[in-house]
């Protein structure tokens, strides 16, 4: 089934969404300096291993070594998933557990758009903290709704008002059948479709190849998570989940 992403923009800047530009940007780099062979009046040189990935007294990961885990190389649905270069984010969009008192239900969505957060409301005044990039028309629409439609890997067709508007987009036009599924599709993947009374807002949370959108605001795109990010908010997301955007 096709669904329109309605609002949110097609990415007009691919470069960062190529697999292989992503490959070459966090592809690891180093240096092999020349052995020198040591004398009896020079002392031999004390490596320091992992000099900027663990802390020099206690030899402590810098970065929660689960969050590695959570945003290696993912394979899904047939699709490889890159990794999230973890050294070129902020970390305070990295998923985790947080306390969150809130009078909202558990299962609820919130969107807190001036932080750039999304919390997955659990029991216990405890919730899941993700990060989120905003495009314009991820600030146009606020208010309460439901996830009344949850998609793996969808196919992006943008509305036939912004074909008229970005000519360039007839090929993805509903009437071509869309931009398929894959690595390089704005949505991602995965899609949350939010509806209020009954009607679509055309305002969606979902997945992006464009890691560094996340914390920020751009100027495409509704709600975008990282990939790794989207998968596990899908997993947990009921049917009918309410969702309240802030």
């Amino acid at each position: 089934m096709l669904s329109s992403l309605g609002g949110c923009l097609f990415v007009t800047d691919t470069s960062r969404m190529n697999i292989e530009v992503f490959q070459d940007e966090v592809a690891p780099v180093w240096n092999e300096p020349a052995r020198v062979l040591p004398s009896e009046s020079q002392p031999v040189p004390q490596q320091r291993l992992y000099s900027t990935q663990f802390h020099q007294t206690y030899g402590l990961p810098v970065t929660n070594p689960i969050h590695r885990t959570m945003y290696g190389i993912m394979r899904d649905e047939g699709h490889t998933l890159p990794p999230i270069p973890l050294d070129r984010v902020d970390r305070r969009y990295l998923r985790e557990e947080v306390d969150y008192p809130t009078s909202e239900k558990p299962g609820t969505i919130v969107v807190d758009t001036k932080a750039h957060f999304l919390y997955f409301v659990e029991p216990g005044g405890k919730a899941i903290r993700y990060g989120v990039g905003l495009g314009r028309a991820g600030f146009s629409w606020s208010g309460r709704g439901v996830i009344a439609l949850k998609q793996k890997w969808p196919r992006w067709t943008p509305s036939s008002e912004m074909v008229s508007r970005q000519p360039d987009l007839r090929p993805f036009s509903a009437s071509e059948g869309g931009l398929e599924a894959g690595l390089n599709n704005p949505l991602g993947a995965r899609a949350l479709y939010i509806y209020q009374d009954g009607k679509d807002t055309l305002y969606r949370v979902h997945g992006t190849p464009d890691w560094q959108s996340v914390g920020k605001a751009t100027s495409s795109g509704c709600v975008r998570m990282f990939n790794q990010d989207i998968i596990d908010l899908y997993d947990r997301v009921g049917g009918k989940a309410p969702i309240v955007v802030l």
